[in-house]
């Protein structure tokens, strides 16, 4: 039997998985090159980029009941270490200008709680669970971009501070990490219009603040996973399937 068989034959390795669940936001083609940097960063010891679960347009009402599908108990169903819920900005669109995505504050509030709870059905510890607050809204290139689709400004920044409230107060309720995204990015009233790419979705600079702000969040979560491969140093040289596979696989 060739090694490459009898390695086949021995133990697989189950790498830790971190899924970021949001709205456009998070599907945007800037976005994963921030998140999935930190943790591909943060989880040296084996993690691959985390598995994404984005969805153009999607407000908190409707992520509640495909969560189920992303994550369940069962063979072959791997528990995330972490898990990020990125909704708001779609939730907090104005009623009339928006009402298909449009959730209610109240309702935006409870949406969040049972997606947690769920998390806790399936042994998701909220431990683990990072909830992410909409950014701030720049309501004047944002107006731009609807007008270009022909309709009028459908949020405003006021409003989506109300619903990152509401996620920060959920965070609390629940014992969840939480990162305030709509405070950060306008601390000490700081021009966040850089942050944005066109006054919703965030810009290269913008991830580039997720980046920096989520990864001390993320690291609480992963820097305690066990190395599943040795540092290249540690490797035996002469025969280095003792140091790979293990007395046992090999």
């Amino acid at each position: 039997m060739s090694l490459c068989e009898r390695a086949a034959s021995g133990s697989a390795l189950l790498w830790p998985r971190v899924l970021l669940f949001g709205d456009s936001i998070t599907q945007v083609p800037a976005a994963p090159s921030a998140a999935s940097a930190c943790v591909s960063e943060q989880s040296r010891r084996g993690s691959p980029p985390p598995h994404r679960a984005p969805r153009a347009g999607y407000n908190t009402r409707w992520a509640k009941i495909i969560l189920p599908r992303l994550i369940r108990k069962g063979p072959g169903m791997e528990n995330p270490v972490a898990v990020t819920i990125f909704f708001g900005a779609n939730d907090s669109s104005l009623k009339d200008e928006n009402p298909k995505q449009h959730v209610p504050l109240d309702e935006y509030s409870a949406n969040l709680r049972d997606m947690v709870q769920y998390l806790r059905s399936v042994d998701v510890p909220r431990e683990r669970v990072i909830l992410i607050t909409p950014p701030p809204l720049c309501e004047a290139a944002w107006e731009k971009e609807c007008v270009l689709k022909g309709c009028k400004l459908n949020r405003l920044n006021s409003v989506v501070g109300e619903y990152a409230n509401a996620c920060l107060q959920v965070a609390r309720d629940c014992g969840t990490d939480v990162l305030d995204l709509w405070t950060l990015m306008q601390k000490d009233s700081q021009d966040f219009s850089s942050y944005l790419s066109d006054g919703l979705h965030l810009s290269p600079m913008g991830n580039e603040f997720l980046f920096l702000n989520l990864c001390p969040l993320l690291d609480k979560k992963v820097s305690s996973l066990p190395w599943l491969l040795p540092y290249w140093k540690d490797v035996e040289e002469a025969k280095p399937e003792l140091s790979l596979l293990g007395d046992g696989d090999y």
